[in-house]
Parts: structure tokens; C-alpha cells; sequence
């Protein structure tokens, strides 16, 4: 095998060194060239300018932090082959492949019922046949089907290489310093019990922050609420669309990839027939075509794309309990009043919805601390702990009520 070695300039890691030669032919695919294309915030550059990365950034970093994980084991004597290693490395590198156009904010929109993972794991599958099999380890640990499952809570867990990325990257790109996290003392501290991925008991306060952060970065960032208002005229406006194409009207996408899924969108897509025509989908097919649709004929459309061309949008207020709704149907007579329209129509203006996060669910898959004397907590029962069950930081749910509607 011919030797390889590239490396790549990070702005948050430096040198990320590409040192197999199928890693670099995957890295080199029009598959994952496409990640360049679409945002890993989606609309957060409205409220933060500098969040501007790809997704190809994020899966370059997680990449990197895989392998100072899996070297940082290696050297505490667990075993992993080669073969492993590689597979871990491609299955992170791949994780994300399956993203359409603006991530999670379209997830169920132009699909409706398929998750990302599903289609990153078809886009692996075909890749796997066009590389003769040798993606083999890497979609065995993705699905969480290898022997070995640290190799998966590596990639998808409540500590992956993934989760350590985005907080890491998406911090420095807009920054929030809240964000910032000791990834590198977490990776240091990382081994192995059992067959679980685990942290030892020095790391406790670095987990912590992790979780902490990650909570923070949620509500400051993820689901600051212009960015929520952002994703949601971006949905009103797909969805407007798709009504439009079911009454018959003319709507026609920028591109032949993004208009077969909207005049496929009401009915159900195999998505396994179609996978070359999802991957020539990004987000600039996207704007694009919103671009286009801000001169359509349809007032509610060319309304919905102006205002988010040209960042006039909604007002969202986001509060503890249900929304009274006597302020919905005051603010739906103000958008019917404004824009001499039907209530129907004004529902695409003046709508209310609930977003949540957690901070630690034990309940998922947990962190569990390993210490000296080799017993084994969650990180929710060690003494001390500030990510308890009985805190306010810790376990439940947090869940917030919306209105959006027109400024």
C-alpha cells in the first residue's frame, strides 16, 4: 500500500494529519465533498456572523479528536487493531454524510419520516461498494453492531468525539466562550471497562463543564430564538410550497435535485432509488431558490422569502408555560389586518410550538466514572457531583413554549 500523508490546516486544532490512503480517496468523494455546502449552524450566522463552517469542518475535527481518543487508549494497553482503528476513524468521519440542505432545521421537511443517520448509513453502504467492501468495520461500528462498542460510544454517545467537536468548534466560530471545553483533558482521561467507554475520576470537573457548556451553548446558540425564528420561516416556506405544488400551482426549484423532492415531497420517496439525486443537494440549491420565490405570484411565498433573504423575521417569544391564546388570535387578526389575507393563510405568520434540552439524562446512555479502587458511578450519584439528580442543572428535561409572528 502506498503510503500517505496529508495534512490539513484547522483554525481550532492546527494539523490534522490524513495518513491512510482510503481515508484520503473517501475524504476525496463527491459525497463528502458536498459537506463543504452546508452549514453545521444552519441560520446561527444570522445572530453570529463568524458561524459560517461546514459540515465538512465538523467531520474533519471529530476525525481529529478520534484519533487522539483511540491513540490515548491504545497507550493505556486496550486493544485495537489496525482494521479497527480505520473503521472508527471512516464511521466518524462518515457520521454526518447523510445531512440535507440547513441540517436539522429541513430534517423532516423534504423527507418526511427518514432521520440523517438512516441516509448516512446508505450513503456508506454505496460507498462501501464502490471501495470493494472495505467500509465493512466502519458500518459495523456505526450501527453499534461490532464486538468492540467503546468503538461506537466513540462516535454516538453521551461523551462521542462528535458532541466534542461541535461544542469545541461551534463556540470558536461564533464566539461564545461558554462553549469552550477541556476536550483534550476529557480524551486524556478516557478509557476503557468492560467493553464501556468511561472517564477516570480526575476528569469529573472536566465532564461536568462539558455538560454544563453543552447546556449553555443550547439555549445561547442552538435555540436562541432568531435562530429558531430562521428555521421555522425556512419550514413555513417549504411547506407553502409544497401546498402550492398539491393545488396545482407552478413552483419550480433552482435546481433538478431540490425540485424532484418538492413535487415528490407529498408523496413517499425511496429514498435508497434516489440517493444520487439527494447528494446533489446543498444549501446554495436552496437559498437559491428562495432568491427566485421572493418575485413569485403567490403572496404568502414571496413574503415567507423576502423577509428571510432579507432578515426580516418573526418576533418569537419564548416562555415557561403555554401560550395564551387570546395573544394568538390578537396577533393572527394583526397579520390578516396587515396583509389582507385569510386565516388560514395567516397561519403560516402567527403559529406556537415548544422546544426543549437536556442536560444529562441518565436514562440514555450514561458517563460513568471509573475510580482508583475500580467501582464504577454515573456521573449524576458521585459526591459532590454539580450535574445531580436532584439538581437544577442535571436530569429533566427542559422544555419552552413559542410564539412567532409577524414583526
Amino acid at each position: 500500500m502506498i503510503a500517505v500523508r496529508k495534512i490539513i490546516n484547522d483554525p481550532v486544532y492546527g494539523f490534522i494529519t490524513i495518513d491512510h490512503p482510503l481515508i484520503l480517496q473517501i475524504i476525496s468523494h463527491p459525497c463528502y465533498q458536498r459537506l463543504r455546502n452546508i452549514h453545521q449552524m444552519a441560520f446561527a450566522h444570522l445572530v453570529y456572523p463568524g458561524a459560517v463552517h461546514s459540515r465538512l469542518h465538523h467531520s474533519l475535527g471529530a476525525y481529529h479528536l478520534m484519533c487522539n481518543a483511540l491513540s490515548e487508549l491504545k497507550s493505556k494497553n486496550i486493544e485495537i487493531s489496525p482494521e479497527e482503528e480505520l473503521g472508527a476513524k471512516i464511521a466518524i468521519l462518515l457520521h454526518d454524510i447523510g445531512h440535507g440542505p440547513f441540517s436539522h432545521a429541513l430534517e423532516n421537511e423534504l423527507i418526511p419520516g427518514i432521520r440523517h443517520e438512516a441516509i448516512s448509513l446508505l450513503i456508506i453502504q454505496k460507498m462501501d461498494e464502490e471501495f470493494n467492501g472495505q467500509l465493512q468495520t466502519a458500518m459495523a461500528i456505526f450501527t453499534n453492531q461490532y464486538p468492540k462498542r467503546f468503538l461506537y460510544q466513540l462516535v454516538s454517545g453521551q461523551l462521542d468525539v462528535d458532541r466534542m467537536d461541535y461544542l469545541n468548534r461551534d463556540s470558536f466560530f461564533t464566539g461564545v466562550a461558554e462553549g469552550v471545553i477541556g476536550y483534550d483533558r476529557i480524551i486524556k482521561m478516557l478509557t476503557v471497562k468492560d467493553g464501556d467507554l468511561m472517564v477516570e475520576e480526575k476528569a469529573i470537573y472536566s465532564i461536568e463543564k462539558f455538560l454544563v457548556s453543552r447546556r449553555l451553548m443550547y439555549w445561547q446558540v442552538y435555540l436562541h430564538k432568531t435562530v429558531l425564528a430562521a428555521e421555522m420561516m425556512l419550514v413555513k416556506i417549504i411547506r407553502r410550497a409544497k401546498e402550492l405544488i398539491a393545488q396545482k400551482e407552478k413552483v419550480m426549484a433552482v435546481s433538478a435535485s431540490f425540485d424532484f423532492f418538492l413535487q415528490s415531497a407529498n408523496g413517499n420517496i425511496a429514498i435508497e432509488q434516489h440517493l444520487e439525486t439527494f447528494c446533489n443537494l446543498d444549501d446554495h440549491d436552496v437559498m437559491a431558490t428562495i432568491k427566485n420565490w421572493s418575485r413569485h405570484p403567490d403572496k404568502i411565498l414571496a413574503i415567507l422569502c423576502r423577509s428571510l433573504t432579507d432578515r426580516h423575521l418573526y418576533k418569537v417569544k419564548l416562555q415557561a408555560g403555554p401560550v395564551d391564546p387570546d395573544l394568538v388570535k390578537a396577533k393572527t387578526k394583526e397579520a390578516m389586518d396587515k396583509l389582507g389575507i385569510t386565516a388560514s393563510e395567516a397561519a403560516y405568520f402567527v403559529f406556537t410550538g415548544t422546544t426543549s434540552n437536556t442536560t444529562y439524562n441518565p436514562g440514555d446512555e450514561r458517563i460513568n466514572i471509573l475510580f482508583k479502587d475500580g467501582t464504577i458511578k454515573d456521573i449524576s450519584k458521585v459526591d459532590n457531583a454539580l450535574i445531580q439528580q436532584n439538581s437544577s442543572l442535571a436530569i429533566g428535561e427542559i422544555k419552552k413554549y413559542y410564539i412567532c409572528y409577524l414583526r
